[in-house]
């Protein structure tokens, strides 16, 4: 335990090693859009013997940058949860991986039950055991257009001595 301010700065800065979670065939960079974002879509973060992957709030869009599936909540979940996969599979995990979601619904009173089921069935078919932890929050999003939002916390031993 450090005692005094005056011990602060004998501990030398060390970064930490850290880069860009990205996946082309996906999802494009926010930053590459028509009205450009600035944020990446995630940032893996490297501690000794253990990764931590945060992927940003993903939802309903294509590699291009376009909204899908509009209005279709069922159909705008499973296309979230399909983005953040190629994310994870981007750095070599699964969902298995994944800690925690949180997740932003336009309208909770509406969709919860159809995005109970849905993530339901999706962590069904991916073997998840035990579930990730999660909040679920109604939110206004970035799009009009977009019903469901969700970003997610993985952590994984990477094999460095």
């Amino acid at each position: 335990m450090i005692a005094s301010t005056e011990s602060l700065e004998t501990i030398p800065h060390a970064p930490i090693e850290k880069h860009a979670v990205t996946n082309y065939g996906v999802l494009n960079e926010a930053y590459c859009y028509d009205k450009p974002s600035s944020f990446s879509r995630g940032m893996k973060i490297d501690l000794g013997q253990v990764t931590i992957l945060f992927i940003s709030g993903t939802a309903s869009i294509d590699e291009h940058g376009k909204s899908v599936h509009v209005g279709d909540f069922r159909a705008q979940m499973r296309r979230t949860l399909s983005n953040i996969s190629g994310l994870l599979e981007s750095e070599g995990c699964t969902w298995r991986d994944i800690v925690r979601t949180t997740c932003y619904l336009r309208d909770i009173e509406r969709d919860y039950e159809a995005f109970n089921e849905e993530r339901t069935a999706f962590y069904k078919e991916q073997g998840l055991d035990p579930l990730p932890a999660s909040t679920g929050i109604q939110a206004i999003l970035c799009r009009p257009e977009l019903l469901i939002e969700i970003e997610a916390i993985a952590m994984f031993r990477n094999g460095k001595a």
